[in-house]
């Protein structure tokens, strides 16, 4: 079984796709100290190190991988990029934690590496922040593929699109192209439309059987429904999300219910047929984003954002509420890594066919 490492690992959702695809997980790196302990007590057979990567002697910390590693995960920030211009990528202190990232494939020389991030880091500065990256790593050996993939292409349930740059060593590999049907906010979260604003808890039963073979994979491992709980709303939330019926927005209320919100979507529904928005780390708000049930009065709940990000049931999500919104926000949806991962498999077996 091929091994993985992930950096700036979050709960792990990368971790969870390449599980999926058939890699075992050997380390995983994150400095958030909740979101560590909800990865390690979804993954507790990996090592985890809750640490800031900028403290880890990567000599010490990674020798005993070196020979054992197969790829190297992560999405280290990278902000010190404009449209601009790009200045050089270790000038600029914002990108110190994309010098980790490469400074441990450096060491570790993995057969591939998959880095994700926003997708303005392929177009920055015409494209200067993008052959920088591409030089660094060709000077280790390693031939690049990069492309901004929407996880809706994929088999997720959600339009998010990411920058992904992926390095194989010593040879060229491509990322996957779009290769499924969309799959629809109903299709995600039908079953779970029982709660009204305030209810539910940590741990319940299904209510509902599974109303699409979308939901029937995100319950096959679950017998106990965890982490639908909706936000207890205000009443003048409560008002203003009577005045929204299913398929429309702010543009419904009255003026004395506008609010300043700048946020795109802002008091809008989901729309059950098509694809969600990208999930945030605000989707309990219905200010902050398209986030509102596609007909009930309240936000989504973590377990349906999770739903909208690909994370099986059973995958629990640990911590307060807004620890929980962050990790789910913040994740690679596992489906889409695992498309990814299931490339570098496939490359790996034919790899192991020409020997």
């Amino acid at each position: 079984m091929p091994n993985i490492i992930d950096l700036f690992s979050g709960v792990g959702g990368i971790s969870l796709g390449f599980q999926q695809a058939g890699f075992n997980v050997l380390l995983a790196n994150e400095i958030d100290k909740d979101i560590s302990e909800s990865y390690k007590k979804n993954h507790p057979n990996i090592r985890m190190i809750n640490e800031d990567i900028t403290k880890l002697n990567i000599e010490t910390i990674f020798e005993t991988y070196k020979s054992q590693t197969d790829v190297i995960v992560g999405g280290p920030p990278c902000q010190g990029f404009s449209q601009k211009g790009a200045r050089k990528l270790f000038d600029d202190e914002r990108n110190f934690l994309f010098n980790y990232f490469y400074k441990v494939v450096a060491f570790v020389k993995p057969s591939y590496f998959l880095m994700e991030n926003v997708p303005n880091i392929l177009s920055a500065g015409n494209q200067a922040f993008k052959h920088e990256i591409y030089n660094l790593f060709e000077e280790l050996g390693y031939t690049l593929d990069s492309n901004v993939l929407n996880a809706a292409d994929f088999g997720v349930p959600q339009n998010r699109r990411r920058a992904f740059i992926l390095g194989k060593l010593n040879g060229a590999l491509e990322l996957p192209k779009k290769n499924k049907k969309n799959i629809t906010v109903k299709d995600a979260i039908s079953d779970l439309a029982f709660l009204n604003s305030g209810e539910g808890k940590l741990e319940q039963s299904y209510k509902v059987s599974p109303q699409s073979d979308y939901q029937k994979l995100m319950r096959k491992n679950s017998s106990v429904l965890y982490n639908h709980v909706a936000t207890k709303h205000s009443q003048i939330a409560l008002e203003r999300l009577k005045l929204i019926p299913p398929g429309k927005g702010r543009e419904m209320l009255p003026e004395e219910h506008l609010t300043k919100s700048i946020y795109s979507g802002t008091w809008s529904r989901m729309l059950e047929d098509s694809p969600s928005v990208t999930i945030t780390t605000r989707f309990d708000t219905p200010s902050s984003g398209r986030f509102t049930h596609p007909f009930l009065d309240r936000a989504i709940t973590v377990r349906e954002a999770a739903r909208i990000q690909s994370f099986p049931d059973d995958f629990i999500f640990f911590g307060n509420k807004s620890s929980q919104m962050k990790q789910v926000g913040n994740a690679v949806p596992p489906l889409l890594a695992k498309e990814i991962a299931e490339v570098i498999i496939q490359d790996l077996k034919d790899i192991d066919i020409h020997k």
